[in-house]
């Protein structure tokens, strides 16, 4: 068949930034909303078409203020938002990829520049002024006293003035990779100790007394909390490794624990201890355990072992655990507040039966089940935070044609105040945005599947379709914007491609979260199985039953594990999907089975039966029934698919004469850190599919 092969090396020459889907892509972003302790102030990073700045914002009439002027689209991320006590400085790390797998700290280079910009630690006076780069670093935590920033260089802790006004030191040097720091009252640090079989709670107190390491263990040791009086801890142990291989093809319990330590006796006590079952393995949702030590003497975590990701509470000397949030929802973007009395997160609960495919924010005592969904109703708020004077909160706020924007709310009138609706850019087409439909249909084995269906406003009787397959795969798309950045992307896509004339259907495959444990883990998924393909088959069959879809023109793409996901459909079922875009998909799982034991004596009892079934779940299994054309897109700076995996399979569609064609994006990384390279990859999606279906 015929080839086509496109490289592209920022390639301004063929899809220009003022592409048609550009305007899509002109709509600011707000991620890492933070509050200060004490008061009512709130800051947040917004990406507004590439050029990532940070805003604040103070009650109680919340004016916002832009803070700083980074005024390039170049890739360069804001993180690790915060504000000091005394509400005098925001500390922030600008530059790197913190959503990757590998690598997260090295410098992120997508323009090109010849001296990279290196990850820097950061700050700027609340009131406004100008940046001060203290360090090369990461993950800073600011010091009671307000006026010395600690954070990791080179895998150690550093510390700095907040001011720049000296330059950065090494605090300590130990063993391993350090994390996890928080400070209590006092000054003194807690931080994780991770070497690599192990790993172990330590106490930095000053300069002159030697680290202390609390109750060590052959275990994993993490998530370290202080007390409210900072004389104990509360930390996870996990069990270690080792012993005899068990079977890789059946899941396991992932065992856990919550321990108290008095600092001064180093004596740790056993407060309360996951069953032993599935579902109360160790939790895989957003912040995992999300333990505090809370206000009367309460400790807080969440655990999946009710089937859903759920808050509880426990007394900080054990007991029986509460339920805090009781219902068939999941938690996530937990936030304790700056009393220790409450939590506040977001869940996919609410009035509608439709609020499960979204984001309310909720509030709960972190002694009693007296959850408030704060905002019911029909749009989608995310990672709420509540303010130290008790009486507001701050969230992420979106609808289904308004995208991301900060809001407030006064928890007496439940008003919800809208900030910078004046950075939406004047060419974002917010009516031409269609609102999302709930679509349920079952795959074949039975299981039911939840999908979100554009439908375009100019539908004709036999429209082009296309499946979209979101990556991840613990995720979950929703009616109305996400509340990722990557996945914002995807949602502006679909849009854009119903403005075109294409019927979406965004599938929410199973290992997705949202649906309860079941179908997160999923049995015979993955690499074990691939079992969450019938779903994303199912969804390419209801498109082709559809009175208003040509059968024959249904398309598929999606990004990550939606990549391996539209690879598997074009390799299995061509006849189904007539093109597909294949966005840094895994396309070969046995790998992974085969390095687990490179040099190891033993190996699982079903250690063949696990490398044929990861074979058999792999894409590059089925290429000999592999025909319709393909698209395949991979940034070289993936730090989270290795770009051999692309390469790969180009080899195999070459020698099996599939047409396919390429974009190569140079030195911008999985998730499109450049707002012109991501504009880039969405319109080649559409640009393809118009070619491929509408023809």
């Amino acid at each position: 068949m015929k080839k086509i092969l496109v490289l592209v090396l920022l390639p301004f020459q063929l899809f220009s930034q003022n592409s048609p889907f550009s305007d899509y892509k002109s709509y600011p972003f707000p991620t890492e909303l933070h509050a200060s302790s004490k008061g009512s102030k709130i800051t947040w990073a917004f990406d507004e078409q590439g050029r990532r700045n940070i805003y604040v914002a103070e009650g109680p009439d919340f004016k916002t203020r832009r803070l700083t002027s980074f005024s390039a689209d170049d890739g360069q991320e804001i993180t690790s938002l915060s504000i000091s006590d005394d509400g005098k400085w925001v500390v922030f790390v600008r530059g790197g990829d913190h959503g990757s797998n590998w690598d997260d700290e090295l410098p992120i280079n997508p323009t090109g520049a010849l001296n990279p910009f290196k990850v820097q630690l950061a700050s700027i006076p609340f009131e406004g002024g100008e940046v001060k780069y203290l360090s090369e670093g990461d993950y800073p935590v600011i010091a009671p006293s307000n006026n010395t920033v600690s954070f990791i260089k080179s895998n150690q802790v550093w510390s700095v003035p907040i001011d720049g006004g000296l330059p950065a030191k090494n605090v300590f040097t130990t063993r391993g990779k350090v994390n996890s720091l928080e400070y209590n009252a006092n000054g003194d640090m807690l931080f994780v100790a991770d070497r690599t079989d192990h790993s172990i709670i330590g106490v930095y107190s000053n300069e002159k007394e030697p680290l202390k390491w609390i109750a060590p263990s052959f275990g994993f040791d993490s998530s370290p909390r202080w007390s409210p009086d900072g004389q104990k801890i509360v930390f996870v142990r996990t069990m270690g490794g080792g012993g005899a291989p068990d079977s890789l093809l059946v899941k396991k319990h992932r065992t856990w624990s919550i321990f108290s330590a008095d600092v001064a006796s180093n004596k740790a006590t056993l407060v309360w201890k996951a069953p032993a079952t599935l579902q109360g393995s160790v939790p895989t949702t957003h912040g995992g355990f999300n333990l505090h030590w809370a206000a009367n003497n309460k400790i807080v975590f969440l655990s999946y072992q009710d089937g859903w990701p759920h808050l509880y509470s426990i007394n900080s000397t054990g007991g029986k655990e509460l339920l805090l949030t009781p219902g068939n929802f999941m938690c996530e973007h937990i936030s304790l507040s700056a009393d220790g009395k409450y939590l506040t997160f977001s869940a996919n609960t609410g009035s509608s039966n439709l609020d499960i495919e979204k984001r309310h924010a909720v509030k709960v005592s972190v002694d009693k089940a007296d959850m408030q969904v704060v905002t019911n109703g029909s749009g989608l708020e995310w990672n709420p935070v509540l303010l130290a004077d008790g009486i507001t909160i701050a969230f992420i706020s979106a609808t289904a044609q308004r995208p991301p924007l900060p809001a407030v709310m006064n928890l007496a009138d439940k008003k919800i105040v809208v900030l910078c609706e004046d950075k939406i850019a004047a060419n974002f087409p917010q009516s031409k945005l269609v609102t999302p439909q709930q679509v349920i249909f079952k795959a074949a084995d039975g299981v039911t599947v939840h999908a979100d269906l554009f439908m375009p406003k100019n539908a004709t009787s036999k429209s082009p379709a296309i499946v979209y397959v979101h990556g991840g795969p613990p995720r979950q798309m929703l009616l109305g914007w996400h509340y990722s950045d990557y996945y914002s992307n995807a949602y502006a896509s679909n849009q854009y491609l119903a403005s075109l004339g294409f019927v979406v259907l965004s599938v929410n495959y199973r290992l997705g979260i949202g649906y309860g444990y079941d179908f997160h883990q999923a049995p015979k998924s993955g690499i074990s199985g691939a079992a969450e393909y019938l779903d994303v088959k199912a969804a390419g069959e209801w498109l082709q039953r559809q009175s208003f879809v040509n059968p024959n023109k249904v398309g598929i793409y999606g990004g990550s594990y939606g990549g391996y996901l539209t690879a598997m459909a074009l390799a299995k079922d061509s006849k189904i999907f007539a093109a597909g875009v294949d966005i840094h998909g895994v396309h070969n799982w046995a790998s992974r089975i085969t390095n687990l034991y490179t040099g190891k004596y033993e190996k699982a009892p079903d250690f063949e039966l696990a490398c044929k079934t990861a074979w058999t779940s792999s894409p590059v299994a089925y290429t000999s029934t592999w025909t319709s054309p393909v698209l395949i897109i991979h940034a070289d700076d993936d730090r989270n698919v290795e770009v051999n995996q692309s390469i790969d399979l180009i080899s195999r569609l070459e020698k099996q004469g599939v047409a396919y064609e390429t974009i190569l994006i140079v030195d911008d990384s999985h998730h499109w850190m450049k707002w012109s390279n991501a504009t880039l990859v969405y319109t080649a999606v559409a640009d393809y599919f118009v070619r491929k279906l509408t023809n």
